[in-house]
C-alpha cells in the first residue's frame, strides 16, 4: 500500500518537474519558503491563513495545521500574511536556498486593517477551485442569537444557504435534501454519531474550545468519505503556549469553564472544558423528581519534540441524562480519543497520522417493566495523510485510512431475578471500511484551476453472526391480494465465524473542480463528486433520535451511492467589501433505504424485513450576499430547492411505496431564507439579528374517514403530499462588553438574547382527532417554542 503511494507521488513530482523545465532560465534556481502561520498571544495555529507574494502576485493557504510551502525563483520577495480578524504582517525576504519563515499574527481591533485582510482573502477565494463550502469563525457564531442564550455550532450553519432541518428542538442538521445520517461530522478527524444534547435544544459542541469549522457540501475532497451530503469538519483548540488563561460563561440553564495554558513554554500546552445544565435543579425545588440534563468534557494535549514532529492528544466524554421519576431513566452520548502525529518529512512533504477511538453509547432504564436495555456504534480508525508541495502549480494530496466498526443492535437485561424478562443480545455486527485516495490541485493556466481525485473504497461485512436465508433472497414479499408488503419467512440460516466475511464492496469514488476566473474579483466554478456511504440509520423519524440504530451494509443494505453535479458563480464587490455566492446543484442517490408499512424497528433482529432500496433526487439553486466589513456586517442566505423519494415495486405486480410514484422527501422544503446581522456600535454594545422563513415540513394529513364496526378511521392519500404551515421566527441579542482597567487581567461581557421576538407559534406537527364534545373532526397543533428570553455572563482571566 505504501508503494502505491509513493508511486502515485514520484508520477505528480515528474509531471511537475517536466512543466518547470519549459519555463525560463530564471526559473532553473529555485527555492522554498515554508512555516506556520500562528497567533501571537496563545501561539495556536491558524488554518486557512491567506500568504501573498506580491512580485509574483502568488497566494497560497496554510492547512489545518497551520502549515504552509512555496517554491518560488530566488530573489528578493515581499510576503504578506493576513488573516480575518488579525492584523496584516508583511516582511521582505531575500531567498537564495531553501528558508523556513514563521508568521505570527496579532489580533485587530481597527476596521481600517480588517478591510486589508478580508479583501486578501475573497481575492484567494473566488480563484481557487473550493465551492460548495462554507467557513464559519467562532468570534461570529458567538454574536449569534440563539435559544437560552447558549452558543450553538450547529444552529449557526442553519443559517448557511442548502441546510436545514427539521423544525425547532430537533437534533441534526439537512444539507441540500439530504438526511441527517449522511453528514460526516468530525471533530478533531474522529466522527461523532450524535451531535445534540436534550433532544436538539443544543449542540454537543462547546464554542470556546473550538478552533475551526468548515462545512462541505459539494465538491468534497477525495479525503473525505463514508458519507453523501456533506462533510462538516470541527477543530478544537490546542491551548494556549504562553500563559495560563480561563474562559468561562454563566447561563440560565447551563455553564461552562475552560482552563488552557503551557505544558512547557514554547513546547507544549493543555487544554481542559468542561459544560453542564443545571435546569433540572429548579425542579428539585419544586419538588419535581423529574429531570433532564447534560455535562461534556473536552480535553486536549500538544507537545513539540522538534521542528520535524509534533504530537497531539485530544477527547471528548459527553453524556444526556433523561429521568422521569426514577422509572425512566435515558443516559446517551459520544465520547472520543485521538492520538495524532504531525512530520514534516521536508519542507514540501507535511504528513499526519492519526489513531482515532469513537464510541456512541445508548441506555434505557425502565424499572416498572424491569428491564434495561442499551445499544451503541464503537469505531477504530487507522488514517495517514500526506501534502506534498510538488511545485506552485501543483499540490498533491494522498493517504489511506482503515476503520473497523463495532455495531450493537441491543441489549436487554432484567434489573432483578422477579422482573420475568431474559437476558437477550440482538446480533452484534462487525465490518471494516479501508480506503485509498489522491486529490491534485493543479494551476493549468493563468486563470484555470482544476483540482481532481479519487478514492477507492472497500467495504467487508464481517462475522460472527447467524445469517437468515429467504427464497429468492427477498427477505420482504408482497401480498397480491392485498397489495401490501409483508416479512418473508426465513428459509434457513446460515452460520458464519468470527472475521469470515459475510458480503464485500468497492467502490471508485472520482472527484473533480474547476474555476475559470476572470479577474481577481470574479469567477466560475463547476464541480462533480461520487460519495459511497456504507452504513445506514434505521429511523422513521424526520430528525434523528438517541434510539436510532447504525447498521451496516450487507447482502440486503446495498451502499448508498450518490452523484452531485453543482456550477457557480462567485464575485467580490468594493475589493471584498461585499462578496456574491450564486451556486446550482443536482444530486441523485440510489439504494436510499425506505419502510414498508408498519415497520417494526426497535428491538427487531431481522431488519431487512422490513426495509426496501429506493432512491432520491435534489435539485436546486443557492444564494449568498454577504457584507464581510463595516459596523454592520452578515449575510443574507436563499435557497430554492427540491427533494423526492421513490421506491418501485421490484416487478410490475408490485406496487412499490406510495404506488411507485415520485414523492416528497422529509426534508423537502421548496423556500429556505435567512438573514443574519451584527451590528458593533461601539467597543461597548454589538448587537446580533436573524431573520429565518421556511417552507412548511412535509406531512401526510387525513382525506378522508369510513367507519368499521363502530371506530371512525382516518384514510390518507399520497405520502407527504402535505406540509406544516410557513415556518418563521426572528431573534436577536446584544453583547454589552464593559470597559476594562488596563492593569486588570479580567474580562467580562453580558449578552442579552430574545428568541422568537414575536412569539411565533410553529408548528413541530399536526395530530387530527374526534373532539370528545361535539364528535367533530379537528387538527390540533403542537409547537415547542414561544418567546424565549436569554441572558449569559461570559468572563475570561
Amino acid at each position: 500500500m505504501k508503494i502505491h503511494l509513493l508511486l502515485i507521488a514520484q508520477f505528480f513530482t515528474l509531471v511537475s518537474f517536466s512543466q518547470q523545465k519549459s519555463k525560463s532560465e530564471l526559473e532553473n534556481s529555485r527555492v522554498t519558503l515554508s512555516g506556520t502561520i500562528k497567533d501571537f498571544k496563545t501561539s495556536e495555529t491558524i488554518f486557512g491563513a491567506n500568504i501573498f507574494i506580491k512580485e509574483l502576485k502568488l497566494g497560497i493557504i496554510s492547512n489545518e495545521y497551520g502549515f504552509y510551502s512555496v517554491t518560488i525563483p530566488a530573489g528578493k520577495y515581499t510576503i504578506t500574511v493576513s488573516y480575518s480578524g488579525f492584523k496584516t504582517e508583511e516582511d521582505s525576504i531575500l531567498l537564495n536556498y531553501n528558508f523556513k519563515r514563521d508568521f505570527s499574527l496579532s489580533e485587530n481591533s481597527r476596521e481600517l486593517q480588517t478591510v486589508v485582510v478580508s479583501t486578501s482573502k475573497k481575492q484567494s477565494e473566488i480563484k481557487n477551485t473550493e465551492m460548495s463550502v462554507n467557513k464559519l469563525s467562532v468570534q461570529i457564531i458567538k454574536q449569534m442569537p440563539v435559544v437560552f442564550g447558549e452558543v450553538d455550532i450547529l444552529k449557526s450553519i442553519l443559517q448557511l444557504p442548502g441546510v436545514t432541518n427539521s423544525g425547532e428542538g430537533q437534533s441534526g442538521f439537512n444539507v441540500r435534501g439530504g438526511s441527517a445520517d449522511q453528514n460526516l461530522i468530525l471533530l478533531d478527524e474522529a466522527t461523532v454519531y450524535n451531535s445534540s444534547h436534550l433532544f436538539g435544544f443544543f449542540s454537543v459542541f462547546n464554542a470556546d474550545a473550538i478552533k475551526d469549522l468548515k462545512l462541505y457540501k459539494g465538491g468534497i475532497p477525495a479525503r473525505f468519505g463514508g458519507r453523501l451530503s456533506s462533510v462538516l469538519d470541527i477543530y478544537q483548540k490546542d491551548g494556549n503556549k504562553e500563559q495560563f488563561k480561563v474562559t468561562g460563561g454563566i447561563g440560565l440553564i447551563s455553564s461552562r469553564l475552560m482552563a488552557e495554558g503551557p505544558l512547557k513554554k514554547d513546547k507544549g500546552s493543555f487544554l481542559v472544558a468542561g459544560r453542564g445544565s443545571y435546569g433540572h435543579l429548579f425542579l428539585k425545588l419544586a419538588d419535581n423528581k423529574n429531570s433532564a440534563y447534560f455535562y461534556d468534557l473536552n480535553t486536549k494535549f500538544n507537545y513539540t519534540l522538534n521542528n520535524k514532529n509534533k504530537f497531539f492528544l485530544s477527547g471528548y466524554f459527553g453524556r444526556d441524562v433523561f429521568d422521569l421519576n426514577g422509572g425512566f431513566v435515558n443516559t446517551f452520548g459520544n465520547s472520543f480519543g485521538n492520538l495524532r502525529w504531525n512530520h514534516l518529512f521536508s519542507d514540501k512533504l507535511f504528513s499526519n497520522l492519526s489513531l482515532i477511538y469513537s464510541d456512541y453509547y445508548y441506555g434505557l432504564k425502565i424499572s416498572y417493566l424491569g428491564f434495561d436495555w442499551n445499544s451503541g456504534i464503537k469505531n477504530f480508525n487507522l488514517k495517514y495523510d500526506f501534502k506534498h508541495y510538488l511545485s506552485n502549480a501543483t499540490k498533491l494530496t494522498y493517504g489511506l485510512n482503515a476503520q473497523y466498526y463495532n455495531f450493537n443492535p441491543g441489549k436487554i437485561e432484567p434489573i432483578d431475578e422477579n422482573s420475568g424478562i431474559k437476558t437477550t443480545q440482538l446480533d452484534k455486527k462487525f465490518a471494516f471500511e479501508p480506503a485509498l485516495y489522491f486529490d491534485v490541485d493543479q494551476k493549468l493556466l493563468k486563470k484555470l484551476t482544476i483540482n481532481y481525485g479519487l478514492r477507492f473504497s472497500m467495504f467487508y461485512r464481517l462475522g460472527k453472526q447467524d445469517v437468515n436465508v429467504y427464497a429468492n433472497n427477498l427477505p420482504v414479499i408482497f401480498n397480491n391480494n392485498f397489495k401490501i408488503y409483508e416479512k418473508a419467512i426465513p428459509i434457513s440460516v446460515k452460520k458464519y465465524k468470527t472475521n469470515e466475511t459475510i458480503a464485500k464492496f468497492n467502490n471508485l469514488e472520482p472527484r473533480l473542480a474547476i474555476s475559470y476566473a476572470f479577474n481577481d474579483n470574479q469567477s466560475i466554478k463547476a464541480s462533480y463528486n461520487r460519495m459511497t456511504q456504507y452504513l445506514h440509520l434505521i429511523s422513521n423519524t424526520s430528525s434523528p433520535t438517541p434510539l436510532d440504530i447504525w447498521s451496516p451494509s450487507d447482502n440486503f443494505f446495498k451502499p448508498q451511492l450518490l452523484d452531485q453535479y453543482a456550477i457557480g458563480y462567485f464575485r467580490n464587490f468594493k475589493t471584498g467589501k461585499y462578496s456574491l455566492e450564486l451556486e446550482s446543484f443536482y444530486k441523485k442517490t440510489k439504494n436510499r433505504i425506505d419502510y414498508i408499512d408498519g415497520a417494526e424497528l426497535i428491538t427487531n433482529n431481522a431488519l431487512e424485513q422490513v426495509v426496501l432500496n429506493g432512491k432520491g433526487r435534489a435539485y436546486g439553486l443557492e444564494l449568498l450576499v454577504r457584507k464581510n466589513t463595516g459596523v454592520l456586517s452578515g449575510w443574507i442566505a436563499y435557497t430554492l430547492s427540491k427533494t423526492e423519494q421513490q421506491t418501485p415495486g421490484r416487478t410490475p405486480q408490485e406496487t412499490g411505496i406510495n404506488d411507485g410514484q415520485w414523492y416528497r422527501s422529509n426534508y423537502d422544503k421548496l423556500h429556505n431564507v435567512s438573514a443574519t446581522l451584527i451590528y458593533k456600535r461601539n467597543n461597548k454594545w454589538t448587537f446580533g439579528s436573524i431573520f429565518t422563513l421556511q417552507s412548511g415540513q412535509p406531512a401526510t394529513f387525513p382525506n378522508g374517514q369510513y367507519t368499521y364496526q363502530g371506530i371512525t378511521i382516518p384514510s390518507y392519500g399520497a405520502r407527504n403530499e402535505n406540509s406544516l404551515p410557513l415556518f418563521h421566527h426572528w431573534d436577536v441579542s446584544a453583547t454589552l462588553t464593559p470597559k476594562r482597567s488596563k492593569t486588570k487581567k479580567w474580562k467580562s461581557e453580558w449578552i442579552f438574547s430574545i428568541y422568537n421576538l414575536y412569539n411565533r407559534n410553529n408548528a413541530a406537527s399536526i395530530n387530527f382527532r374526534q373532539n370528545s364534545e361535539n364528535a367533530k373532526n379537528e387538527a390540533v397543533k403542537f409547537s415547542i417554542f414561544g418567546i424565549l428570553p436569554g441572558i449569559t455572563y461570559n468572563f475570561k482571566f
